[in-house]
């Protein structure tokens, strides 16, 4: 066999002269530098320890790749000493790209005892990148069985976490029915099928691994790991996987990091700390570097099986076929929209998605190509990773809460894109809110909640609105305005999608909630009448505040829209907590702000009624008579304070402003009617003692009376110019008069 082949095949000494003195310099110095120069600068103290360091790992991969009987750790100090050096080595520094095939071979080769052999392949952290060769050579030890099942179990385990790592995949690509044959080993299995799910291909989907996929199921029960391939199996090739699978699971592999992620993440975080400026992470062969998370927001496309230069000689050679075959296309090779554009149907996708999030040109072919296994495997690492390093759930992570701040903020950033929001990240929100400080990465959260899509109410009760009630009832005035900004975001972004699919003829683009309108107009009234509420409350709590105001009356400029703008059947009005705080407030913004919502909130009913009676109806709903009915009740309490100054005696809404004229009197306010007219209203004076002095400039009474008669209209022309638009289209949509002044002046 082609492994065992491999096997007998002598094994090159490892040279650890010329050639890799210059590497292992490099590696020491963190990059590639000049032998010359490294013998200028060999005097330095630190240096001198570095150099020391190198010819301690240089001895060391030189014993082991030597080692040929089977030694006792115990009676060898030569061992032990060596040992020791690859461990603490490799913590502090990284290994460099040449000593993983030494150290591969040796504890996969059984010569060494299970101790020594697991103490090894945890040492294997990567300073850069690991050679797919000595991946592959390793691989082949498996064959003959010389090393024990944990010791197998653990290479699994490393191969998967360090995956990223790996500067070529196509001869590990070769390898897939090796692995696959690992299946039948019960403990293996769930690292076999996580592995497996990483090299699948459209062409590794076969008929007869389909069936051993099911005969496992069968024997073992339905299991994660073999649902996750059969998932996968069955968004390549449909028409081979014909067994309903469950939807998708939070959870499909188990962890396998083992100790190599924690070493990478310090090893990276004391680069970091001697590097001013954070370096990106370079998973091809020209410029190795420390390696960062591998979800850091400077992700670089891992490079493919060839070197770059090989790649220009092959587009110098051969350029037509670089476009013109049907070979799978290289992703690192995709530089601009037009090459995006030629060669989209043979366009792979590459290993590491993290690098997917950061690449404009890989979001295009997601917008385009409904690709489900990208989205699969995209929906698997999001996941994976948003659960395994968010800072608030996770013990002792707060000291990488910059880079998740960096990762969810390239997460929002791709939801915005791509004008949709990923279900592994609503999943990750509905997981972690509970236990949410609302102080960690609040900007970022709050934005990836209004990505949330389209859902059932009662599930978004418990996860979503439950959660963040509490937190927003009890944080600072600026956490209640962002939390309402979020949903206002929320809210559009459903309506934008509703629009958009308004002409979809294709049900599978359609959620799965939203086939029926109905659905879709529940939930949207429910995330209204959620943010009516929590605005209610929250102004009594924080005195009506004008800030506060301000956020929820711009929520609401969106509501008193929905039915002309996104031809969604419903309209809800505010409730009277947020009208009369808005009618009564000290500040002209507000006021403007709300009589524009009437006057839309009018519009809208208006065109919903000549729709209902012309039978022309833009939807086949009918809004309610209660929504028309406090409409009117809020109209009458606006023209009765603004213009009539009869509010306390016409208002008729339950929570308005009637009052006995008895009552009012006690209030010892002489021209208690008048309150809240255009003149005296709280919001309005600072304009009309303005008015007045423009008028009348040699009278300092401030007689708020002359403003009445011709001099009234003088006054609405000067609060037009101040910039009150929705006072004007309130005043001319919703006042008989003045509308048929304005009308005729037309």
């Amino acid at each position: 066999s082609w492994e065992s082949e491999k096997m007998q095949t002598p094994k090159q000494p490892l040279q650890v002269h010329h050639k890799h003195q210059t590497d292992l310099s490099a590696w020491r110095k963190g990059g590639r530098i000049d032998p010359e120069k490294s013998v200028q600068n060999h005097q330095s103290p630190n240096d001198q320890k570095n150099f020391n360091k190198q010819d301690s790992l240089e001895e060391a991969l030189n014993y082991f790749e030597k080692v040929q009987d089977r030694v006792s750790l115990k009676k060898n100090s030569v061992l032990q000493k060596h040992l020791t050096a690859v461990e603490s080595i490799a913590l502090q520094r990284g290994l460099p790209p040449e000593g993983f095939g030494v150290l591969l071979n040796v504890a996969l080769s059984g010569k060494l005892a299970d101790t020594v052999n697991t103490r090894l392949l945890k040492s294997l952290i990567p300073a850069s990148v690991i050679p797919e060769d000595s991946v592959v050579s390793s691989v082949s030890w498996l064959c003959v069985s010389k090393c024990s099942g944990n010791t197998q179990l653990l290479f699994l385990k490393w191969l998967i976490t360090v995956f990223d790592f790996i500067d070529h995949k196509e001869q590990i690509h070769a390898l897939y029915g090796f692995f696959f044959s690992f299946l039948q080993d019960e403990k293996m299995c769930p690292y076999v099928c996580h592995l497996l799910y990483l090299l699948t291909r459209k062409e590794s989907v076969k008929p007869f691994r389909i069936r051993k996929l099911l005969d496992l199921q069968a024997k073992m029960g339905v299991q994660p790991h073999l649902q996750a391939l059969l998932s996968l199996y069955k968004l390549f090739c449909p028409e081979l996987v014909t067994i309903t699978l469950p939807g998708k699971m939070k959870a499909y592999f188990k962890n396998s990091e083992g100790p190599w992620k924690a070493a990478i993440n310090a090893l990276r975080q004391r680069n970091q700390e001697n590097s001013p400026a954070p370096q990106p992470l370079f998973l091809g062969t020209a410029q190795p570097q420390s390696r960062k998370r591998k979800w850091n927001s400077q992700l670089i496309i891992p490079a493919s099986s060839k070197t770059k230069n090989n790649l220009e000689e092959d587009r110098e050679k051969n350029h037509v076929d670089l476009y013109g075959t049907n070979e799978s296309f290289p992703v690192e090779q995709l530089q601009t929209f037009s090459q995006l554009l030629q060669n989209i149907h043979r366009l792979e996708f590459p290993s590491q998605m993290g690098s997917v999030l950061t690449n404009p040109l890989l979001l295009h072919y997601m917008n385009c190509v409904k690709d489900e296994s990208v989205s699969l495997r995209l929906y698997y690492w999001m996941g994976q990773t948003l659960q395994e390093e968010c800072t608030w759930c996770v013990a002792d992570s707060y000291q990488y809460e910059t880079e998740f701040k960096d990762f969810l903020e390239n997460v929002y950033k791709a939801e915005c894109f791509l004008q949709e929001g990923f279900s592994s990240c609503e999943e990750f929100l509905y997981k972690s809110l509970p236990l949410w400080d609302g102080f960690s990465c609040r900007s970022q959260v709050l934005r990836l909640v209004s990505w949330i899509p389209l859902s059932n109410f009662s599930e978004m009760k418990s996860q979503l609105y439950d959660p963040l009630a509490q937190l927003f009832f009890t944080s600072s005035l600026y956490f209640k305005c962002s939390v309402i900004e979020s949903l206002k975001e929320l809210l559009q972004n459903w309506l934008n999608w509703h629009v958009s699919h308004l002409d979809s003829e294709s049900d599978s683009e359609v959620h799965s909630l939203n086939t029926t309108l109905s659905g879709l107009v529940n939930v949207v009234a429910e995330l209204i009448h959620f943010v009516g509420w929590i605005s209610t409350v929250a102004l009594h709590l924080e005195n009506n505040s004008t800030l506060m105001l301000y956020f929820i009356l711009d929520f609401y400029e969106t509501v008193c829209d929905i039915y002309l703008k996104y031809n969604l059947p419903l309209l809800i009005m505010p409730p009277a907590g947020v009208f009369y705080p808005a009618l009564l407030s000290m500040d002209s913004v507000s006021l403007n702000q709300l009589c524009y919502i009437m006057y839309r909130y009018r519009t809208n009913l208006v065109a919903a009624k000549e729709n209902e009676l012309s039978k022309k109806k833009i939807l086949p709903f009918k809004f309610s008579s209660q929504t028309y009915q406090e409409y009117n009740q809020y109209i009458i309490a606006m023209v009765g304070c603004l213009w009539t100054s009869s509010a306390f005696q016409k208002d008729t809404h339950p929570q308005g402003l009637r009052m006995d004229d008895e009552l009012l009197k006690k209030t010892r306010v002489q021209e208690f009617k008048t309150s809240f007219n255009i003149v005296y209203h709280p919001a309005m004076m600072g304009y009309a003692v303005l008015f007045l002095q423009q008028a009348w400039p040699d009278d300092t009474t401030f007689n708020f009376s002359l403003i009445k008669g011709k001099k009234w209209n003088w006054y609405l022309e000067y609060l037009y110019a101040q910039g009150l638009r929705g006072l004007k289209v309130f005043i001319e949509s919703s006042i008989s008069r003045v509308s048929q002044a304005s009308h005729s002046k037309a």
